[in-house]
């Protein structure tokens, strides 16, 4: 069984079948175009560049295709990018599908959606609970499939409803430290907080943003759900409004996306615990085929620091 893009080292050569997640053009300082491409098989992917690309390759080689691809691994600005020495794109001839390509959520869709559920009927107040049964009810398909993001964390298939339910899963603990929460609120924000990126994001394969995602985005899309749906039930009062302060707020901050900061607990402890989450999948994934005593690549969105992976870690504590 061949090893999969992730867990090649520097140096050494690739010979694979990959899938085109994104394809940017781009212009030399010599003034010839090249392509971006960011690569992926089931476990992970990898940037490369094809210089002196032809209009034929802009073409062929986009988002969504499969191509056959001879290169090696090399280090670039403290990441891993694959040198391309050969690239084809495939055929039937090939045999091969884009779902083998795709990487997905550690956890079955139906044992997630069943977790999920349980924080519904956990959920005490008839307000808040049908609300958010009725938007998950609605949207339950594509929310079981959607990816969590374009890139960075949780971009995968069911990546959506795994970072729900290990966000649920954390504000149940911290719940138990702060009694004073309240559960419904909180665990109703933690599921419909990201819900808006069913109709932002395209779906798992060659994940891009959508006319919608793009000048709407996905806290304007479910605030907008939230009041629609109390509309349609027939549910009124502060509950609506605060479920819809708790969505709208969890980015924090104005330059991070949300068009108010937090201004009630759950909503503060909302926007840790996506936060928490979120960071703790990035270096997750960038530690994963890394051996203890190496860094890993470097993670952009956590102002680019590469992680270490202690000598210790992977090995049996003598106690």
């Amino acid at each position: 069984m061949k090893k999969g893009i992730k867990h090649h080292k520097i140096g050494e050569p690739v010979e694979s079948y990959l899938l085109i997640k994104s394809s940017k053009k781009g212009v030399a300082s010599n003034g010839k175009p090249f392509l971006t491409l960011m690569l992926a098989d089931q476990s992970g992917e990898i940037e490369a560049k094809l210089w002196g690309c032809s209009p034929e390759d802009e073409e062929l080689f986009i988002g969504k295709a499969i191509v056959h691809i001879h290169g090696e691994v090399n280090e670039y600005r403290g990441n891993r990018q694959l040198k391309i020495k050969a690239i084809r794109p495939t055929s039937d001839m090939d045999q091969v599908n884009t779902a083998d390509f795709l990487q997905s959520a550690p956890l079955p869709p139906n044992e997630m959606l069943e977790r999920i559920n349980q924080y519904l009927f956990e959920m005490t107040n008839p307000k808040i609970q049908r609300i958010t049964r009725h938007l998950m009810k609605k949207h339950q398909k594509s929310f079981m499939e959607a990816p969590a993001a374009t890139k960075n964390h949780h971009e995968y298939v069911s990546g959506l409803a795994y970072h729900v339910v290990c966000m649920l899963d954390l504000a149940k603990s911290i719940s138990a430290l702060y009694p004073t929460l309240d559960t419904d609120l909180l665990y109703s924000g933690v599921i419909l907080h990201d819900l808006g990126k069913v109709h932002e994001l395209s779906g798992p394969v060659a994940t891009e943003y959508t006319k919608e995602g793009k000048l709407l985005g996905h806290i304007s899309i479910v605030v907008n759900e939230i009041a629609e749906a109390a509309k349609e039930l027939e549910i009124e009062g502060e509950e609506v409004l605060t479920l819809q302060h708790v969505v709208l707020s969890h980015h924090g901050k104005g330059e991070w996306g949300s068009p108010k900061p937090p201004l009630i607990r759950e909503a503060e402890i909302l926007h840790h615990i996506d936060n928490l989450d979120a960071k703790m999948n990035m270096m997750d994934r960038a530690l994963e085929g890394v051996q203890p005593g190496e860094f890993s690549d470097r993670i952009f969105p956590m102002d680019n620091r590469t992680f270490y992976k202690p000598l210790f870690h992977d090995k049996p504590l003598d106690l």
